[in-house]
C-alpha cells in the first residue's frame, strides 16, 4: 500500500499549454496539489512570459509563436489552450474565423489531432457561441467531438474530426466563489480510451462580494482627483430606472437606485421608509415590497452601478469606463484595460448599513442606518468631495484577486519589473482559477 501511495506521489502528469498567459492552469494544478511536469508553454506576450517565469520558473521548452511551436511526439496527459478572444468577442468586429486570429483555433486543433492528449480544455469568450450565427462554434464542436458531444454519440462525424468525447458549457465566475460577472465558454475533451463520463460542476452560492477582495491600504494614485471626480453625476438616465437617486450621499431611509443590465436587477430602487417603491424592469414591477432577503439576494449576485462619470473625456470613451460600482455587489468583467482610467472604479462611502424593519410608528418597513462616521479618507488633500465620497480604480492586485489568483503572483511580477498597465492587461486576458479547479475536480487526471 505504501509503495502505491509513493508511486502515485512520484508520478507527474505531463501538461502543455498554448496562449499560456500568466499560468492560470498551473495555478489550478498547484492549488489541487497535483504533481505535474510542464512539457511546454507558449505565449507571444513578452510581459506575460515574465510574469509566468517569475511565478513558475521557465519551462524547458517555451516558444513564443504557436505557428513555430513543435508538437511533442509523446501524448500529453493534459493540453490547455485559450486563443485570443478578440476575434469572437461581442465587443469586437465579429470577423470570426476570417480574422487571422480566429484561425488560431485550427492551430490548437492540429495539436490535438497530432499529439492526442488524454484530456484538453479549450476556453473562449461567450461571443464565440453566436459568431456567424452560431456556425463557427458548430464547426469547432463537430471537429473536436468525433465520438460524442455533451453525452450524445456523434452519428455522422466529420471525416477529419478527432476521436474525442467533448462537453461544453458557459461558466460564470460568480457561480464559483468569485465576485466577478465573467462568462466564458469551456470545452472539455476526453480521449476515447479514457473514462468519458463528465459533468460540469454545479453552481455554488456566492458568499463574497467585491468589498471582500479590496486591499486595506491603497495608494493615493488610484484615487480620482477632485477635478476629475467633480464630473461624478447620478446615473439616472437609464430606460429601466424609476425613482430618484443620491449615489454620493445616501440618506436615512433610502437605498440607491436600480441599474439594469440585460434585464437583470443590479441594485435596489430608492425607497421611502413609509412607502417602498417598486423596482421596474421593462415597465414591469419585479419587487413590490423591500425586505432584508431582497437586499441580500440582489446585492450578493449582481453588479451594482452607483453612478456615472460624465462630461469631458468620459463622453469620448466607452460608457463602461465611466461607471462607478458599489463594493456591496460584484465586479463587472475584468477586461484587458491598460490604464487611461479604463479600470473598474468603486465608490468609497459610509459602510456598512444596518437594516431595521420597523419604523417609528411600529410598522414593518425597511430603513437603513449608517454604522460608521463619514469616510476617513475624505480629508485627503485633492481628494475630498462635498459628499464625503471618493472614487478610485481597482488596483492590479485586486483585479488578480478577482481572477482568483493569490497575491504572490502579482508580488512576484512586480519584483520582476512588470508595470501596472501590463498587470491589468494580464488579469483581463487570464482565466478564473476557480473555474479551472472545479472542472479538474470532475476529471480523473492523477
Amino acid at each position: 500500500m505504501e509503495k502505491l501511495i509513493c508511486d502515485k506521489l512520484a508520478k507527474k502528469i505531463r501538461i502543455g499549454s498554448d496562449f499560456s498567459g500568466v499560468g492560470a492552469f498551473d495555478q489550478a494544478l498547484l492549488r489541487m496539489e497535483i504533481n505535474y511536469e510542464t512539457v511546454f508553454a507558449c505565449d507571444i506576450d513578452k510581459f506575460a512570459r515574465q510574469t509566468f517565469i517569475s511565478n513558475y520558473g521557465e519551462p524547458k521548452y517555451y516558444p513564443s509563436d504557436v505557428y513555430e511551436r513543435e508538437i511533442p511526439s509523446e501524448s500529453l496527459d493534459f493540453y490547455m489552450t485559450s486563443p485570443p478572444c478578440q476575434s469572437f468577442s461581442l465587443a469586437g468586429r465579429r470577423l470570426g474565423k476570417h480574422d487571422k486570429r480566429g484561425v488560431l483555433f485550427f492551430n490548437s486543433f492540429e495539436f490535438i489531432e497530432s499529439n492526442k492528449p488524454r484530456y484538453f480544455i479549450f476556453e473562449n469568450v461567450k461571443g464565440l457561441l453566436s459568431d456567424n450565427g452560431g456556425i463557427t462554434f458548430s464547426e469547432w464542436v463537430n471537429l473536436l467531438g468525433g465520438k460524442s458531444i455533451n453525452g450524445n454519440t456523434t452519428l455522422f462525424p466529420y471525416d477529419d474530426a478527432v476521436p474525442y468525447h467533448i462537453y461544453f458549457e458557459t461558466l460564470n465566475a460568480k457561480d464559483f466563489g468569485v465576485p466577478q460577472n465573467r462568462e466564458r465558454v469551456f470545452i472539455v475533451g476526453i480521449r476515447d480510451d479514457s473514462d468519458n463520463f463528465f459533468q460540469f460542476p454545479k453552481k455554488q452560492t456566492l458568499l463574497t462580494r467585491l468589498k471582500d477582495v479590496l486591499e486595506v491600504n491603497v495608494d493615493d494614485k488610484y484615487y480620482l482627483s477632485k477635478k476629475i471626480q467633480s464630473q461624478f453625476v447620478a446615473f439616472n438616465k437609464g430606460k429601466n430606472i424609476i425613482g430618484t437617486t443620491k449615489p454620493a450621499s445616501r440618506t436615512i431611509g433610502q437605498i440607491d437606485h436600480v441599474h439594469c443590465e440585460e434585464g437583470i436587477i443590479s441594485c435596489l430602487a430608492a425607497t421611502d421608509y413609509k412607502q417602498p417603491k417598486q423596482i421596474m424592469i421593462k415597465d414591469k414591477p419585479i419587487i413590490e415590497t423591500l425586505h432584508l432577503n431582497n437586499i441580500e439576494n440582489v446585492s450578493n449576485k449582481n453588479v451594482i452601478v452607483e453612478a456615472q462619470l460624465k462630461g469631458g473625456k468620459w463622453d469620448s470613451i466607452h460608457e463602461q469606463s465611466g461607471r462607478v460600482y458599489s463594493k456591496n455587489g460584484i465586479s463587472p468583467t475584468i477586461s484587458t484595460m491598460c490604464g487611461g482610467y479604463h479600470e473598474p472604479k468603486i465608490i468609497e462611502e459610509n459602510e456598512p448599513y444596518i437594516i431595521d424593519l420597523t419604523n417609528d410608528f411600529g410598522e414593518e418597513s425597511p430603513r437603513l442606518y449608517s454604522q460608521y462616521a463619514p469616510s476617513l479618507r475624505s480629508s485627503r488633500s485633492g481628494l475630498a468631495t462635498n459628499n464625503n465620497c471618493l472614487i478610485r480604480k481597482l488596483t492590479p492586485k485586486e483585479c488578480f484577486r478577482l481572477m482568483d489568483f493569490p497575491d504572490s503572483v502579482v508580488n512576484n511580477a512586480m519584483e520582476a519589473g512588470l508595470s501596472n498597465s501590463q498587470l491589468y492587461k494580464q488579469a483581463g486576458n487570464s482565466i478564473v482559477v476557480s473555474c479551472l479547479v472545479e472542472i479538474l475536480k470532475k476529471l480523473n487526471i492523477s
